[in-house]
């Protein structure tokens, strides 16, 4: 029997394009052949997206899981009724908007941590949003650490090629270089390891980026690789992992891209960030706007599954019904290969 696992896929910001890309997805029939979908957000702001793309679906809106139908052509939406009709602005920063992408988080993450559902995807937020509505949090992977109770956790960015974990994120690149130690290395490099299975992969190749330029080279940029990340390489070889490293960082993600590692390790946000975007973010001069903006953004070391569109909320973009639902179609597919991996690990 073909295992179709429950996804709460939050709406996002409702002022930026996450209720745009997630209607997008929806309207694909394929999705539901490969999992069932639930909306946590608005019914009405969802049905209005809806007719403003001209797109023939019907909202079902609910407040049980048991309500969903997970038919194509039906959103089912578990309505949290958080925006007032007629007060919300496209495009524009508002503690409305911040609160209702705060409501739909919650609700997706407390839908997982009681079993109602077995995975969530995340539309993007607006952090300045977010913080005028007085929740204070530097975005979604804080906010799922702190409701899940979970101390040791990593981002990790994903596409069909490139999949890349890092040992730091959002923090200075002063404390970045701080924050590169052998037990950091060696946790993330497991759960990036643990991940690469769940998505099939049976024996993981990890490349390990340096910090310093040319990987130091040999002591003469830096001593962060002699002193932290070469004896985190040596110990987790010697825990029989395939690892390789320290990788000069203006290699290892093109290295990664031909298909030589499996995933990357990078030591700070802007090392990984940047070539993962290069990669998946492709701009036509011709149209004026995107081809695609791929890439996912997973959150590794939870009690439950999170996966995320590696994007921003686009305010520029959003209400002109052109923003690509690419991401949001690859998150749920990430989402639904770790959720199946999990749900058979319990048969």
């Amino acid at each position: 029997m073909m295992i179709k696992p429950i996804l709460a896929i939050t709406m996002g910001d409702p002022a930026g394009i996450g209720p745009e890309i997630v209607v997008k997805a929806l309207s694909q029939a394929e999705v539901y052949q490969q999992c069932r979908p639930l909306v946590t957000g608005d019914a009405i702001l969802i049905a209005e997206v809806i007719q403003a793309l001209g797109l023939s679906l019907k909202v079902n809106a609910i407040k049980e899981v048991s309500q969903a139908t997970f038919t194509p052509g039906v959103v089912d939406v578990y309505d949290l009724n958080c925006i007032v009709p007629g007060t919300l602005n496209v495009g524009e920063v508002s503690a409305q908007a911040g609160n209702a992408a705060f409501l739909a988080i919650k609700t997706a993450i407390e839908l997982a941590m009681n079993n109602e559902v077995d995975g969530t995807v995340t539309a993007p937020l607006n952090k300045e949003a977010l913080n005028l509505a007085g929740h204070h949090f530097d975005g979604h992977t804080e906010m799922y650490a702190h409701f899940t109770h979970t101390s040791k956790y990593a981002m990790l960015l994903a596409d069909e090629f490139l999949r890349v974990i890092h040992v730091s994120t959002h923090c200075s690149l002063r404390e970045a270089c701080d924050r590169v130690k052998k037990d950091r290395i060696i946790d993330v490099t497991e759960l990036i390891v643990d991940a690469c299975k769940q998505f099939g992969i049976e024996q993981p190749r990890i490349g390990i980026a340096g910090l310093n330029p040319h990987s130091s080279d040999n002591g003469l940029f830096g001593w962060e690789e002699e002193k932290e990340i070469i004896p985190a390489v040596e110990t987790l070889k010697a825990k029989g992992y395939n690892v390789t490293g320290p990788v000069p960082p203006d290699t290892l993600f093109a290295k990664a891209k031909c298909g030589q590692y499996d995933g990357c390790v990078a030591m700070y946000h802007d090392q990984g960030h940047i070539p993962f975007k290069v990669v998946g973010f492709n701009w036509n001069s011709e149209t004026g706007k995107m081809d695609s903006v791929k890439g996912v953004n997973i959150t590794l070391g939870l009690p439950i599954i999170r996966v995320s569109v590696d994007h921003g909320t686009a305010f520029d973009v959003a209400g002109k019904g052109i923003a690509s639902a690419d991401a949001m179609l690859l998150s749920i597919d990430y989402a639904t290969r770790m959720a199946i991996n999990r749900l058979k690990a319990k048969i």
